[in-house]
């Protein structure tokens, strides 16, 4: 949510950045805003006015009964009793135009940086860099199930028959795997001085509605019935909400944050065949990253953020690009976002591994997340990004380092997570 200042002051400037993110049916929001804005101020000044006037009428009641003026006293009571008639109503119209503005407000997308390219969707992203030569073996890489299956590591039909589509139980040396990154990946952001969190896995509504826009709501949010929680998306949710109605010393600053747990997503819609097996699933764990930080450091964060993903990929010996989000690609929340994407020798071409982004302040306008200035207080930046989500990276893992006879090689820096395993070898069915 943005400064209804901004609004306000330079309503064509929103209106621009609207027309950037192809959202031009939000337009008339803009206007209507404004409109009710000069509504709801000129209901606040009589309401001011009025209260007031009661004031001065009250102190008056108690001099007039002090010299017995007991009639005028209560003239000036029933004046009193008016003015709080004329309160009620104004009051109840000033909030209900507040929660009108609220409603239009969170649908105004953030103002985004200058540096994001403009584009209609993701198909406009632009690559920024890339690092460690793609490799494309000699010999054909199955698809990941096959892969996994034929390591006996995957069992989808029994997941299935226990959840539906979507989940999977995984097994063996590839589950061992899949935490080898979780914990290998938790070392690394500590090693780069984060603080390891494990956060509640459900959050409440306020919280929900603070750190995402309602379209992501909507396509990714499980609501437990019957209670006002909502199982996570990713653990930037609980951190962000973490903070909700605070007031941060700066000498505190910046919290930098590594988070771990299970994330739960609807995964509405259709996704091609690429988007199969454990590539889009309704249940995942995840290592994250989570800033909060000075308004003015954003931006330099921003940048160490999504290269600590980058690092830890390399460092995998996975071949990975970084990716520009264009305008229409970042959700409303967002000033400015890069992809990481990882190598995969069977597709040749890339594919998204994670996501970095740097959210201004709008998740702390929409949580009240301040820091205690000199003079006045102001909001807080916040800053997310994934430092793994391992079914897509036991994909990125078992592509580039499959052998011929279908055998894993396990990167040096997981073998100790793997109690020295150097290989996952395929398994002789019986």
């Amino acid at each position: 949510m943005i400064d209804i200042k901004i609004i306000r002051e330079n309503p064509e400037l929103v209106k621009n950045n609207i027309k950037k993110k192809f959202q031009d049916e939000k337009l008339m929001l803009v206007d209507e805003i404004i409109k009710l804005d000069s509504q709801q101020r000129k209901t606040k000044t009589t309401i001011d006015d009025l209260r007031n006037e009661r004031n001065v009428v009250s102190k008056n009641i108690g001099i007039l009964f002090a010299k017995k003026k007991n009639q005028e006293a209560e003239q000036q009571k029933e004046k009193v009793n008016e003015i709080n008639e004329k309160l009620l109503i104004l009051e109840k119209e000033e909030e209900s135009l507040s929660q009108e503005i609220k409603q239009k407000m969170l649908l105004i997308p953030n103002i985004i940086d200058d540096t994001v390219p403009i584009g209609k969707d993701d198909s406009e992203n632009v690559e920024v860099e890339r690092f460690l030569e793609p490799r494309v073996p000699s010999f054909p890489i199955p698809y990941h199930v096959d892969i996994l299956e034929n390591l006996e590591g995957i069992d989808l039909d029994s997941a299935r028959k226990v959840a539906g589509n979507g989940f999977y139980y995984l097994m063996g040396d590839v589950a061992r795997l899949h935490s080898a990154v979780l914990n290998y990946a938790r070392d690394f952001m500590i090693n780069n001085g984060f603080t390891y969190v494990i956060p509640p896995y459900m959050i409440r509504s306020e919280v929900v509605t603070g750190v995402m826009s309602f379209a992501e709501m909507e396509a990714m949010m499980y609501k437990i019935e019957g209670e006002d929680l909502y199982l996570i998306g990713t653990s930037e949710h609980s951190m962000i909400g973490k903070f909700i109605d605070t007031i941060n010393n700066k000498e505190n600053l910046p919290y930098a944050y590594t988070s771990y747990s299970p994330c739960f997503r609807k995964e509405k819609g259709a996704h091609g065949i690429e988007e199969r097996g454990i590539y889009r699933i309704h249940q995942f764990e995840k290592q994250e990253m989570v800033v909060i930080c000075e308004p003015e450091d954003s931006k330099e964060w921003f940048e160490k953020l999504y290269k600590y993903t980058v690092e830890l990929f390399t460092s995998m010996q996975i071949p990975v690009r970084t990716l520009e989000c264009c305008s229409g690609d970042l959700a409303d929340l967002k000033v400015k976002s890069i992809d990481v994407e990882a190598w995969s020798p069977r597709q040749e071409k890339y594919f998204e591994v994670g996501s970095c982004s740097n959210m201004g302040d709008a998740q702390a306008r929409r949580l009240a997340i301040r820091i205690r200035g000199e003079k006045k207080n102001y909001f807080a930046h916040t800053l997310n990004n994934t430092v793994v989500a391992p079914p897509r990276m036991l994909i990125a893992v078992l592509e580039n380092h499959l052998n011929e006879d279908g055998s894993v090689n396990v990167p040096p820096v997981l073998q100790p997570y793997m109690g020295g395993t150097k290989v996952i070898n395929t398994k002789t069915k019986k």
